[in-house]
């Protein structure tokens, strides 16, 4: 679903220095102020902080996030309450979000100044779509869902335990209010989920009591009389949406949990970083002795995300992975952890021509200039410090990493939670009473798993193979869920070392890209590239190529003439293998059961899924775009945490989509989007 551009809130203040909307004429707090209301109505109405004590994670769902003063004061109980939950996710949805700057200028006098520091510090971009920023070692997450609460709540993948109804008065902003809203909390409540509001209207209670919670009156606070608490105590089965695969049907387990994940490059080790933060132990296998060696194993590589006037799926999907990067490589930089950039990224495209449409374009899709913005040729080589004739897009959250260096870091994060076992070759998959046991090649036993993660590449598919069902191939082609339209492709990058450029060359001070790519010179060389071309299984031969260096000069020079040219002799290399799928998005989820017949096959969430068997593939030349936003996703799924994407978004890089798309059309052969794939290069 494509959410409608968000239009930020102005910050002013009325006579009495209270904030107000301008939109809904009304106040962000009362006189008596935002702690007294935070404390009273929300942490007090659903008896916080003592309910979230003994749990591995308590989640909160709040509607309106306003200056956030409620999560502030949601998280400093966390932090004053000596048994308090393991974990705190507080959602919230907002409309009408402000701006950094303006959120700065808010919170000059909060009565939490270092916790709003930090919130303004991850402030993001106002993009519609769901952020996730996290807060004392990951420990504190706030998922910020910027956009209309009727639209986004159908969207959310989550269980809450509390709820936080904050809106603007009912006659004032009516639409936060309508019983369908209710309605739509009840469908995401946890059993026994709580719920305060200030709010004391009667349609409000009526709405709720329909929707299946349990309402009483309570006294208020600040001026306010009454206010409304609740309890979700429905007297009916309450309809939820089609439940999507855990590996535990319980957030609250008070044991740790483990994981064996198959596969050492940025995507097993974006899985292992992403499994700890939700308190999950794991076990990294790797047939290499180092992580990230085989198609992760390039000296560096670019993150950034995109631009397409329908921004559908991809784009919303790249948009979110991108900040999600940015978010991982920019502290690593800046602490020197890993090699890189993570001041912007320039890319140059043959449709941006125009410098006036394409701002145009960026107003039409609401896109803010933190995120994006377009570039006359002048601006854009100034920024890059090339001779760029060229408008071009700039994403202030982009850059460049070296991808070992950033895997090296994910395991670095997760600690003692992970365990790394280099050097060891999974060649058979297999399902026992005890779980998923992997073997290697004589058969000798390597783990045996609960919850197993795939995150091999094509070598998933092999491992796959291993359990799918006899019969002929059409039957199975037109039957098997595991039918995933994955391509093999053969990349090559060049080097050239800055000893070798003549003296004023023009280089890059950031990454720039477009036909191919060209980073800023580190470790003595410039790098650049790529060619990306389809193999069969047959082809192994990891030389580097002489016609693909020209290639890839052939690329550099469709970007701009920058003053060197070397011949390709010259030039240095790595080859790679990387596995993208035929929309150009990657193979995240639970893996669909080859055996299991579905009763419904029109959506995604009711395939049928092999047990604790999860797969993180496809993820083609963008392995460091997506791996984090991935990784936490299916994090999530297994942990049964709040899911840090739109149900939209989670339907289409789920690996039961192929098979969903050749149910709807039979004739559409691996359900592959033209659309999507055109709005993909592979850069």
């Amino acid at each position: 679903m494509r959410f409608a551009p968000i239009v930020a809130a102005p910050l002013l203040f009325n006579a009495q220095r209270l904030p107000i909307s301008a939109q809904y004429d009304d106040v962000y707090h009362p006189t008596a102020g935002a702690a007294e209301q935070a404390t009273h109505v929300f942490l007090g109405g659903n008896g916080l902080p003592q309910r979230w004590r003994g749990s591995a994670r308590f989640v909160i769902l709040e509607a309106g996030f306003g200056l956030g003063n409620n999560f502030l004061a949601t998280w400093q109980a966390w932090r004053q309450d000596a048994q308090r939950c393991a974990q705190l996710v507080f959602m919230s949805v907002e409309k009408h979000p402000f701006v950094r700057a303006d959120m700065a200028r808010a919170h000059q006098a909060s009565p939490w100044p270092e916790l709003a520091t930090g919130l303004v510090g991850a402030w993001p971009p106002l993009t519609p779509d769901l952020h996730t920023l996290s807060f004392d070692g990951g420990r504190v997450r706030l998922l910020l869902a910027f956009g209309d609460i009727q639209a986004w709540l159908p969207q959310l993948v989550a269980r809450a335990d509390a709820f936080y109804l904050d809106g603007f008065a009912p006659t004032k902003n009516p639409a936060m209010w309508q019983p369908r809203v209710c309605k739509a909390l009840a469908r995401l409540a946890a059993p026994g989920a709580t719920l305060a509001t200030w709010s004391a209207a009667h349609a409000l209670r009526d709405g709720l009591r329909s929707a299946g919670f349990a309402v009483v009156k309570a006294p208020g606070s600040g001026g306010k009389r009454d206010i409304t608490l609740a309890r979700f105590e429905p007297t009916f089965a309450p309809r939820h949406a089609p439940a999507r695969p855990t590996a535990r049907a319980t957030h609250f387990a008070s044991t740790p949990q483990h994981a064996v994940i198959v596969g050492g490059g940025l995507a097993g080790c974006a899985v292992a970083w992403a499994l700890a933060q939700q308190g999950w132990n794991s076990v990294v296998i790797e047939r290499q002795a180092e992580p990230a060696q085989a198609a992760s194993g390039n000296p560096a590589g670019a993150f950034h995300g995109i631009v397409n006037r329908q921004d559908g799926a991809h784009a919303r999907f790249n948009r979110a992975a991108a900040l999600v990067a940015h978010g991982l490589v920019a502290p690593a930089v800046r602490a020197g952890r890993v090699l890189g950039g993570a001041s912007g990224l320039i890319r140059l495209e043959p449709e941006a021509t125009n410098p006036v449409a394409m701002r145009g374009l960026l107003s039409e899709l609401g896109l803010p200039e933190d995120y994006v913005r377009a570039l006359d040729a002048t601006q854009a080589a100034a920024l890059s410090g090339l001779p760029l004739t060229r408008p071009a897009w700039f994403y202030p959250t982009g850059g460049w990493v070296d991808p070992a260096a950033l895997a090296r870091e994910m395991l670095a994060q997760a600690g003692n939670r992970c365990e790394w076992r280099g050097g060891v070759e999974v060649a058979t998959l297999k399902r026992s009473e005890q779980g998923w046991q992997l073997a290697d090649a004589t058969g000798r036993p390597i783990a045996t798993a609960t919850t197993l993660v795939l995150a091999n590449a094509g070598e998933a598919l092999s491992l796959l193979g291993q359990t799918l069902p006899e019969g002929p191939a059409t039957e199975r082609a037109s039957h098997d869920p595991r039918l995933w339209p994955l391509q093999r492709l053969r990349g090559q990058i060049s080097r050239l070392r800055c000893d070798r450029l003549p003296q004023g060359s023009a280089l890059p001070r950031i990454a720039v890209t477009g036909s191919g790519f060209l980073l800023p010179p580190a470790q003595g060389g410039v790098t650049f590239g790529a060619t990306s071309h389809s193999v069969d299984d047959a082809d192994t031969d990891a030389s580097v190529r002489l016609v693909d260096h020209q290639a890839n000069l052939d690329r550099l020079a469709r970007m701009g003439e920058f003053g060197w040219s070397p011949r390709v002799e010259e030039l240095s290399g790595r080859v790679g293998w990387r596995w993208s799928s035929d929309d150009r998005l990657p193979v995240v989820g639970a893996v669909p059961s080859a055996s299991a017949r579905p009763l419904r096959m029109d959506q995604t969430r009711f395939v049928p899924r092999e047990d604790g068997l999860y797969v993180f593939i496809g993820l083609g030349s963008r392995g460091i775009t997506w791996a984090p936003l991935g990784a936490q996703v299916l994090a999530s799924t297994i942990s049964g945490a709040p899911v840090p994407l739109p149900a939209g978004l989670l339907d289409a890089i789920d690996p039961a989509r192929f098979a969903v798309r050749r149910f709807k059309n039979p004739a559409r052969a691996g359900g592959s989007s033209a659309a999507a794939a055109a709005a993909a290069p592979h850069d």
